[in-house]
């Protein structure tokens, strides 16, 4: 009865903007099963033991200083639904003020398409590091999607206190960027809305995306270096499984992954690798770190390509 009650969310999608938020979350949370948020005292203990404990790994590796999110949260998929929603609304916002009164028949295609994407999102996400971009405050919080974890596990037939591990550390990477470069939430902003607010008046503003683009590039490699540095155990089977796992996709999964850009992730992350694999081969993993003293040691698409450029411009 889920997808009868998500199709009849989206075709009740009502109001004068393009998209019915409220629509989306019940649309998208009638096609999504919540999974199970049973969670013991031991797994609970856990997961904060392996947060601690990446935190600890991530400051002595990388010689950087930085607090966890005060809001650390082990959710379910509704619950992340829930989280990541305003973030949707908030990045649509500008686009919304920007439409005139529109037919019925375009609300509910909008409606119905951010549905779809947050709940495919909301499947397949296991973990996250949310810094809020373009919220009100400078709060940002760490989920871990348990439903997910357990699920891809037990796919990979992996252990899955090791795999959750695993994943804690990954995201308190990201954690470790914010933290060290307490400018970095407003760069992304910044070329955020200038992107969005270029195209909700109709053009497609490449430098600012290509900006965004260069910056996601450096964020996950950065963070790709310090899993390497920092994991507390070889994961090399980790990620080839990972890895088979998403070749092994069907033609509408990956149809979806292409429009949702999850296949550009995975081209910022093996590049970004690339870059700081030879930055902190050359001159260690505290230079590396020192991309993000300041937004003008962010490296270029071209220093990206070649880092040497980026070591002889800085001198870390």
């Amino acid at each position: 009865m889920g997808l009868y009650h998500s199709v009849r969310a989206v075709a009740g999608a009502s109001g004068d903007g393009p998209i019915d938020w409220a629509a989306v979350a019940e649309a998208a949370k009638e096609s999504t099963e919540p999974g199970d948020l049973t969670v013991s005292e031991a797994e609970r203990s856990g997961y904060a033991t392996d947060v601690r404990d990446a935190r600890d790994r991530v400051r002595e590796v990388g010689v950087i200083d930085f607090d966890l999110p005060e809001t650390v949260e082990i959710q379910h998929r509704h619950h992340w639904i829930d989280a990541n929603i305003e973030t949707f609304r908030r990045v649509m916002a500008p686009i919304e003020q920007q439409a005139e009164m529109v037919p019925g028949v375009a609300r509910v295609v909008n409606t119905g398409s951010m549905a779809f994407a947050l709940s495919f999102l909301a499947n397949n996400v296991l973990g996250q590091y949310d810094p809020l971009l373009l919220a009100d405050g400078d709060e940002h919080a760490l989920y871990f999607v348990r439903p997910n974890i357990q699920r891809v596990a037990e796919q990979l037939n992996v252990d899955g206190d090791r795999f959750r591990r695993w994943i804690a550390f990954h995201e308190v990477t990201h954690a470790a960027e914010f933290g060290a470069a307490p400018w970095l939430s407003e760069h992304m902003e910044a070329a955020m809305e200038d992107a969005i607010e270029n195209l909700s008046g109709g053009s497609l503003d490449r430098e600012s995306l290509g900006q965004l683009d260069t910056t996601m590039t450096a964020v996950e490699g950065y963070a790709e270096l310090l899993m390497d540095r920092a994991f507390d155990d070889e994961y090399d089977d980790l990620r080839a499984k990972i890895d088979a796992r998403r070749e092994g996709r069907g033609p509408l999964a990956e149809l979806v992954r292409e429009l949702l850009g999850m296949r550009m992730k995975r081209q910022q992350y093996e590049r970004g690798k690339a870059f700081f694999d030879v930055v902190a081969d050359a001159r260690g993993v505290a230079a590396a770190g020192r991309v993000w003293e300041s937004p003008d040691h962010l490296p270029t698409d071209a220093e990206i390509e070649d880092p040497q450029l980026w070591i002889n411009r800085i001198d870390p």
